[in-house]
C-alpha cells in the first residue's frame, strides 16, 4: 500500500506563486510515476502535470503549461508542484496521485493507484 499527503494549499491572489507538497509512504518502491490532478466545483477532474519517477520526464497540461513545474525528490519520496503566475480558474481542490508497476506517466486518473486527500487552492482576482 501507499499512502500519499497533500501539503501547501491555500488563498493567494492571481499573479501569485504556491508550492504544493505530497509526501509518499508504504510500498514507495512500486510507484513508477506521479501526478497532479484537480477538480473544481461542479467540473470535471482534470490533469494538471505528471512525471516519470526514474527519468523525470514530465507532462504538462497545455493549461498550465509555463507555469506550473512538477518535480520529485526520489530520497524523500515527495513530489511537488510549483505553481506561479496563479489565475483564478486555477482555483480547485489539487489531488496528489501514484501509479504503480506499469511503466510511464499518463494523464488518464484511472491508470493511477493511490490518491492523496486533497488540497485547496483559492485564487481570488
Amino acid at each position: 500500500q501507499v499512502q500519499l499527503v497533500e501539503s501547501g494549499g491555500g488563498w493567494v491572489q492571481a499573479g501569485g506563486s504556491l508550492r504544493l507538497s505530497c509526501a509518499a509512504s508504504g510500498r514507495t518502491f512500486s510507484i513508477t510515476a506521479m501526478g497532479w490532478f484537480r477538480q473544481a466545483p461542479g467540473k470535471e477532474r482534470e490533469f494538471v502535470a505528471a512525471i516519470d519517477w526514474s527519468s523525470g520526464n514530465t507532462d504538462y497540461a497545455d493549461s498550465v503549461k509555463g507555469r506550473f513545474t512538477i518535480s520529485r525528490d526520489n530520497a524523500k519520496m515527495s513530489l511537488y508542484l510549483q505553481m506561479n503566475s496563479l489565475k483564478p480558474e486555477d482555483t480547485a481542490v489539487y489531488y496528489c496521485a501514484a501509479r504503480q508497476y506499469w511503466l510511464g506517466h499518463s494523464r488518464r486518473g484511472s491508470d493511477y493507484n493511490y490518491w492523496g486527500q486533497g488540497t485547496q487552492v483559492t485564487v481570488s482576482s
